[in-house]
């Protein structure tokens, strides 16, 4: 075996004194005294006719912050080296750009491109939160190349559970976006160590009950490979490859959905056979997601007025928050504090138009009744931004940020 193609030992750059440097940057550039009083204090501040409310849970999980802590790690550990990233650590503009600010490089990630094969055995990569899916694994560890993987542990769970399903010669239903870097992974693996295996990707209920009115009554072929032509496994047979299934989901997904395709698939089964032997199901939804999900959930009993979800527009478990908001308020998904232009202008992502718009929203931010706000985010949202969110609310209201300060 060639030099390049020897399998680099993993890289401990969680060093103590790399550590105490790292904890001080990140602590510098995400973290928000302000917000975390806030949270202590009950979490909410009022300022004059003004309600700020947070979300008992919002903002980094431990698997973001251990990501972005080894994203840093690794430029201290190797000063000199060209560091790589696939794609980006965590669905955050913010974040993704203090790492191309460090000199890291993103490497496309939706489709394994010649730029692997430009990797040298002196360049480290780094595996963002998401993982990546095996082929671009082996490419890495065939150039040789230092690795340092930030895969979120909950994310692992899934793929020892979807291996385990192919072992058994058991298909893996997941519910996710077939185009998202999670669910990628997490369907390379379903395909098993031989490679055998087969995944069946979907994201709605309609999508789902397509494939349980498959499972129950058959259909045709062709006309079932062609709707999930993006979303299924090489030569998945749906004749051959419903027989035995087993759920799993990109653990980010919105608890309540997940649940109800695994209760949907269950049924259409135990309709066929007469019993649900042949499915399989357990809980992949990350603790964090469903904290977050839960807290929103538990802040809407309060009135509001209006809420923010702060996050990046391509981030999933942010998106479930804004879906959860929309049920019982105005709600909009902004990016940070510079998406609120001013008290007629906020410039939000629409899940509708698929894009970001400018809305005017004079209702509760105009005029001098009393309104109370909320703020959430999700899992990959720094309190930063939350804090900057904070102060631009009260700009709008007429409160300085040194009086918000002084609070």
């Amino acid at each position: 075996m060639s030099e390049a193609a020897q399998k680099r030992p993993r890289v401990n750059v969680r060093r103590p004194d790399v550590m105490t440097q790292v904890n001080a940057e990140v602590e510098r550039h995400y973290r928000s005294s302000i917000v975390e009083r806030i949270r202590t204090s009950g979490g909410e501040i009022t300022l004059g006719n003004t309600t700020v409310r947070l979300a008992q849970q919002f903002g980094f999980c431990y698997g973001v912050e251990r990501a972005i802590d080894l994203a840093y790690a690794a430029r201290r550990v190797f000063p000199e080296n060209r560091i790589f990233l696939i794609g980006e650590i965590i669905h955050n503009p913010e974040v993704n750009r203090q790492l191309v600010d460090m000199g890291i490089v993103s490497l496309p990630w939706k489709q394994l491109t010649d730029d692997y094969d430009q990797l040298t055995t002196e360049d480290v990569v780094i595996v963002p939160a998401f993982g990546a899916p095996t082929n671009f694994m082996g490419k890495i560890e065939e150039r040789g190349c230092y690795v340092v993987d930030t895969t979120c542990g909950d994310v692992m769970k899934v793929w020892r559970r979807v291996r385990g399903y192919a072992k058994d010669g058991i298909t893996s239903i997941i519910h996710g976006k077939a185009g998202h870097e999670e669910t990628q992974a997490t369907a390379s693996r379903a395909m098993g160590e031989d490679g055998k295996g087969h995944y069946l990707i979907v994201l709605t209920l309609d999508e789902t009950d397509a494939v349980c009115q498959y499972i129950r009554e058959g259909g045709d072929k062709d006309a079932f490979l062609k709707r999930f032509a993006h979303a299924v496994s090489e030569d998945f047979d749906p004749d051959l490859h419903l027989q035995k299934v087993g759920v799993a989901n990109q653990t980010t997904m919105l608890k309540s959905e997940t649940e109800e395709i695994q209760r949907r698939v269950r049924a259409a089964v135990e309709a066929r056979d007469g019993s649900a032997e042949n499915f399989i199901f357990f809980d992949t939804i990350c603790g964090a997601t469903q904290e977050r999900q839960d807290a929103l959930f538990e802040m809407l009993r309060r009135k509001m007025d209006m809420l923010f979800v702060v996050g990046g527009y391509n981030s999933s478990n942010t998106t479930h928050l804004v879906e959860i908001g929309e049920q019982s308020l105005p709600t909009f998904f902004i990016r940070n504090a510079q998406c609120l232009q001013s008290l007629e202008q906020i410039v939000h992502f629409d899940l509708h138009e698929k894009a970001e718009v400018t809305s005017g929203y004079p209702g509760a931010l105009l005029g001098e009744q009393p309104v109370v706000i909320g703020i959430t985010a999700g899992a990959s949202c720094p309190n930063n931004l939350i804090e900057d969110t904070i102060f631009r609310i009260f700009e709008m209201r007429g409160v300085p940020r040194d009086q918000v300060k002084a609070v």
